[in-house]
This record gives C-alpha cells, structure tokens and sequence, in this order.
C-alpha cells in the first residue's frame, strides 16, 4: 500500500507539472506581448542612461516615484498612521510624511509595494478587459494621492497628465493601445523599484534610504543585507506578474477584441453608444474633473 501511494503521488506531481507548463507556455498572442515587455525593457535600459533621451520617459520615472510614496502611504493608513503629505520632488525623489503606524512594515512598503504594483500592471498587461479594470484602480489610486499631495503642484501635473494619456490610450485601436500602456507601466515601475533598490542599498550605501532605516530599527541585519533581501522580493514579484499573466489571460487578440467591445466598450463600438470629437472631450473633461473633486 505505501508504494501504491508513492505512486499515486508521483504520478499527481506529474501531472500538475505537465498542466503548470502547459498553462504558462504562451500562445501567440502572449508571445507577442513578452517580446513588447522584452523590447520595453532594453528601450526603457537605453533611455535610462542616455542624458538627453531620458527626458522621454522621466514623468513615468516620476509615476514611479509616485507609486512608491504611495505605497507607503496605504501601508500608513493599514498600521493606523496619520497621513500629512506626499511630496514629489523634480529630480525624481520625494517624501511621505506621517505620525505613527508600524515603521517596520511602512519603510520596506515603498520599494516592495511599488514593485507589486508594477508586476499587477503586467499581469493586466496580457489583456485588454484587464488594463481596462487596472486603469480603473489607478485613477482610485490617483485620487487618494491627490488628496494627500493637494498642496505639490508636481504630483497634480504628473496624474492628471497620465490620467489623460490613460484616458486617451483607452480610445485608439478598441483599448488595445491602453492595454500596451498599462504593460509599459508595469515594466517600468518593476525596473524603477529593482534599480531603486540596488542603487540606495547595494551599489551604494545612503543614509537617508528605507533600507538604512529600517536596519537602524530591527538593528539585525546592516542596510545592505535586507537591500538584498527587498530585491529578491522584488524580483520574485517581477516574475509572478509574468505567470499571472500568462496563466491568468489565454485569450487571443481576437477574442480579447471581442470582449472588449463589450465590456466598457470605446464609444463607437459596436454596444457603445456614438462618439464624436466633442464627446472624446466631454469624457476626458468629466475625467479630469472626477479626479479634481
């Protein structure tokens, strides 16, 4: 009987190994937006270290920054922390000023949140229904940033800026161009925060970083060593994003179409009601002016 058993149970790993694989081999719909998240990654690796090109994609430099202080934010609100501000600062830094909460589970929030963030935007990426949902969570998001930075002019430009690239993308080619937007996101908040890390942790030492005081207060481990440790979250995160994805979101690019036409459709669609130039401004104007209140 224990053989028999042993069997069984081999032969049950077999199978959920067989089926794992063959639930995250791309089909060629996923293919494609591997190679796209593969090229944003070199374009993004490029444009991060040439000084003139960076300015391309320094405000998604800056939303990452935003995620980042955000996460510390919500992780705030969780531990019962009074939330003063957010500040973004222009040469791609910025603060989040609080009393009280849990300082050991807010200051790893930052990098560890703005990370999840991004593998979350790159599971959704897989799918147009889903970049549709996400963007929707974002501008939840949005809002509660712009209340906590309702006095940094920088963090309102930023968000209203992206959320009228979002709304705009949400437009062209049936929510297709959204759903590369939001995989754009995705790849670039997970590279910020892995380069965030090893920058103010690994590579060099920086007083002022999470990581420094966070190790001032467990006193463990030296700020290097949870940098480490933060990155190996982090990465692992960057990769559950990549099987949630393909795992999560089988459909072809015709049928994602399809459900997308009927699920908040772009006006126009086929089920949506007509658009014309002055509608597409209404709604960026209603847009604009729900994240205003």
């Amino acid at each position: 009987m224990p053989a028999l058993n042993d069997t069984s149970t081999t032969l049950n790993l077999f199978l959920a190994a067989r089926d794992f694989q063959e639930r995250v081999t791309p089909n060629p719909t996923q293919r494609t937006t591997l190679i796209v998240a593969g090229c944003y990654i070199v374009v993004i690796a490029i444009l991060w270290h040439v000084p003139i090109l960076s300015w391309i994609i320094y405000p998604f430099k800056l939303l990452t920054v935003g995620f980042h202080e955000m996460s510390h934010a919500f992780a705030g609100v969780l531990t019962c922390a009074r939330i003063h501000a957010i500040e973004l600062d222009p040469d791609e830094g910025g603060v989040t000023k609080m009393s009280g909460g849990i300082s050991w589970i807010t200051l790893p929030a930052g990098y560890i949140g703005s990370c999840f963030i991004g593998a979350c935007l790159i599971a959704c990426g897989f799918n147009t229904n889903a970049s549709k949902i996400a963007s929707i969570v974002l501008a939840v998001f949005f809002l509660f940033t712009l209340w906590w930075a309702r006095k940094d002019w920088l963090t309102w430009v930023l968000i209203l800026g992206m959320a009228g690239l979002i709304v705009l993308f949400w437009f062209v080619a049936g929510g297709v161009a959204l759903r590369y937007l939001v995989l754009f996101i995705g790849v670039m908040s997970c590279m910020y925060a892995l380069w965030d890390i090893v920058d103010d942790t690994i590579a060099r030492k920086v007083n002022t970083s999470d990581a420094s005081a966070f190790a001032k207060i467990c006193g463990c481990f030296p700020s290097q060593v949870w940098g480490v440790i933060w990155l190996l979250i982090a990465f692992v995160f960057f990769g559950l994003g990549v099987i949630v994805g393909l795992v999560a979101f089988k459909e072809t690019s015709e049928e994602q179409k399809e459900d997308a036409s009927k699920f908040l459709p772009v006006p126009g669609s086929s089920g949506a009601f007509s658009t014309t130039p002055n509608s597409m401004v209404g709604l960026a104007m209603i847009f604009s002016g729900w994240l205003l209140m």
